[in-house]
């Protein structure tokens, strides 16, 4: 049995994360990120092969990742998948989301796109589905326990606002929830620390970045030098006891020939914070 204080710990501080990784991997549940199991998304990287995101992830102390289609493809072939995970797993980096994926009412196309989630070891798919894809999806995520987490893309987006994805998941299955794009969230003039209370129980995933304002063609910037209020963003993690297994993805949208230095700043701005944050929830 746990004791009360373990039990808080792994409850309320991401700590559980420590338990996710395979061969003694604590560094991804290390001090350096308050507990949070810290990853990208592979777009921040988009111009570099995959292999150099998994590096860069493992050099920077990452514990995850979150691929897009161009570094890790949904067609890839079974022997491709196993190579991508064997790759990841001999660097300590869990695969741990996949997206933005469009759904549609096309359920053996839906099939496919969770069989490959499977086969990867995915645990959550961001996902922009449409309207009326949720009746194969309610079948998909209770047949495959794989999470769908919708990602809102912004002003003028099938999702833009909180509502739009609270609307969607209204009485849908429980693995059926949100990917909150907090960059984007500031586009839409929304408040994105509370998107994360709203989102309680429901959110799976976080694209974790900043905008200067709230306005459609807001400049993307580096983490806490725009709108975003980082502490306030990982204080409301903790109390709404993000899932230790979500996919919390820094993501960085600027510069993207070479945006290695900048994401190396973002992340030490959201370390400090996660840190400053640990033990008062």
């Amino acid at each position: 049995m746990l004791s009360s204080t373990r039990r808080k710990f792994l409850k309320t501080s991401g700590g559980a994360a420590l338990l996710l990784c395979s061969g003694g991997s604590a560094r991804a549940e290390s001090d350096k990120f308050g507990g949070f199991l810290m990853g990208i998304q592979s777009y921040t990287l988009r111009e570099f092969p995959a292999e150099d995101v998994l590096q860069f992830a493992h050099d920077e102390g990452l514990g995850s990742v979150e691929f897009f289609d161009r570094h890790f493809s949904i067609s890839s072939s079974d022997a491709e998948i196993q190579a991508m995970r064997s790759r990841a797993e001999g660097l300590g980096i869990q695969i741990l989301g996949h997206g933005v994926n469009a759904f549609t009412r096309d359920h053996e196309a839906n099939r496919r796109i969770f069989e490959f989630a499977r086969k990867a070891g995915i645990r959550n798919i961001s996902a922009d589905p449409h309207e009326d894809s949720f009746d194969s999806l309610e079948k998909l995520v209770a047949e495959y326990k794989i999470r769908i987490a919708i990602h809102n893309h912004g002003p003028g987006a099938r999702y833009d606002k909180v509502a739009d994805v609270l609307n969607a998941i209204r009485d849908r299955h429980e693995l059926i929830g949100a990917c909150a794009d907090l960059g984007h969230y500031i586009r839409s003039a929304e408040d994105p620390v509370r998107a994360i209370y709203l989102l309680k129980g429901r959110l799976f995933g976080i694209h974790l970045k900043d905008f200067a304002e709230p306005k459609a063609d807001a400049k993307g910037v580096i983490l806490g030098k725009g709108q975003l209020d980082v502490d306030a963003v990982f204080a409301a993690l903790r109390e709404v006891e993000f899932p230790p297994d979500g996919s919390l993805s820094l993501e960085y949208e600027e510069n993207p020939q070479d945006p290695r230095d900048d994401v190396r700043e973002c992340l030490q701005i959201a370390a400090e914070a996660a840190q400053r944050t640990r033990g008062k929830s």
